[in-house]
């Protein structure tokens, strides 16, 4: 009740009628609307309105600073974006380039700093077989019935050491192998003996979507450093070279510089159609880099290139191919009789989708496999009941 008289006297000094409203306010509000009333109320006199503290100013952590204009430029000049560019200007950055996690869009496997493969369930060697691990999955639950709401499932598993196999790689004479999280910081370490002891048959990994998706790593506890993330950026082994060391909350050192990419290498491999020559990365095409003038423009009006000329240029002998297979979608698809290989052309255009259109039936393509001997339709990796 005090308060409220408190209230009333306030509008009072203030000689607004209609301001007797703030009485059922509490105080906080009351001095508020006063001001509010005295700066609005033409016929208040002999009062000066009230001054308002200024209130503390807490700068933002991450301020937007706007592009400033060169005084020569015209007003309605185009301002480079200094993030991107416009693929014309010094200022761009293409994919390849870019900061962070985006620079390790693809998980690539490097052997001293070569690559040799990527983790991709469609671009696994044909060779490397699963295991199996027992898993419990929910099921439906009739009602009325004591069914569980679960039942017993089998999980698609990987062995690192039968992927190593699989891709020509000697785990005897591997020193370390480096697998990379999210973050440096959390790359799991194992040694060459590591690999070569019991604990290295638990050192797998699986996929996302159990054949497709990003692939995800999984150790026993005591395995190597201890170290597991929810996911594998990159992997890296090394044979003859120094492997960096890992520095606590830091990352990967090798001779006092921190390294933010690929070690002996540069930047991780981004994109591109990966060529495989029996199970181990031969070719990369990138659209950016194809010779225009080596182009011939196909009916459609669009420019098409010979696969030979890609091979010929990155050093891949083809002759001995009898078998190529079209890869997309994390899967197997056509396959073209080696004969046709001196023939077979190839476009990149917006229908390829990231990939290219083979061939005259236009097969489309993201990664393609090449093999030396005839391979059996049992030996393809193909997805079963587990894997629903």
């Amino acid at each position: 009740m005090i308060e409220k008289l408190r209230a009333v006297r306030a509008t009072r000094n203030l000689g607004c009628e209609n301001a007797v409203v703030v009485a059922m306010m509490t105080r906080s509000f009351v001095g508020m609307l006063c001001l509010l009333i005295a700066t609005g109320c033409g016929d208040a006199k002999g009062k000066e309105a009230p001054q308002l503290r200024p209130a503390a100013v807490v700068p933002t952590t991450n301020p937007t600073v706007e592009p400033k204009l060169d005084p020569a430029q015209k007003p309605d000049a185009k301002i480079k974006d200094v993030t991107k560019g416009d693929k014309q200007d010094k200022d761009w950055v293409p994919n390849e380039h870019k900061a962070g996690l985006a620079r390790w869009k693809d998980t690539g496997v490097y052997v001293d700093g070569k690559p040799v493969g990527f983790l991709n369930w469609g671009e696994l060697p044909i060779g490397l077989k699963p295991t199996w691990v027992k898993d419990k999955v929910s099921d439906r639950k009739r009602p009325g019935t004591n069914d569980p709401g679960w039942k017993w499932s089998q999980q698609r598993f990987y062995r690192f050491t039968d992927y190593f196999k699989a891709v020509g790689i000697d785990i005897r004479k591997v020193k370390e192998v480096h697998l990379y999280g999210p973050k440096m910081s959390q790359t799991l370490i194992a040694s060459g003996a590591d690999l070569q002891g019991p604990l290295a048959n638990e050192f797998m990994f699986r996929f996302g979507t159990n054949t497709g998706g990003k692939p995800i790593p999984h150790a026993p506890g005591n395995f190597g450093n201890g170290k597991t993330a929810d996911k594998i950026t990159a992997v890296m082994v090394y044979q003859t070279k120094k492997p960096p060391t890992l520095v606590r909350n830091e990352g990967l050192e090798l001779d006092g510089q921190l390294q933010t990419g690929v070690p002996y290498y540069g930047e991780p491999i981004r994109g591109g159609i990966r060529v495989y020559l029996d199970d181990k990365l031969a070719a990369i095409i990138k659209r950016q880099e194809l010779d225009a003038k080596k182009a011939t423009t196909g009916k459609d009006g669009e420019l098409t290139f010979k696969l030979t000329d890609v091979f010929a240029a990155q050093g891949v002998d083809a002759k001995k191919v009898v078998e190529i297979w079209m890869i997309r979608d994390e899967r197997r698809e056509e396959k073209i009789p080696g004969s046709e290989l001196p023939t077979l052309t190839f476009s990149a255009n917006a229908q390829a989708h990231g990939g290219v259109l083979v061939g005259d039936k236009k097969y489309r393509a993201n990664a393609i496999a090449l093999h030396t001997r005839p391979v059996a339709d049992a030996e393809i990796p193909k997805p079963t009941e587990w894997d629903d």
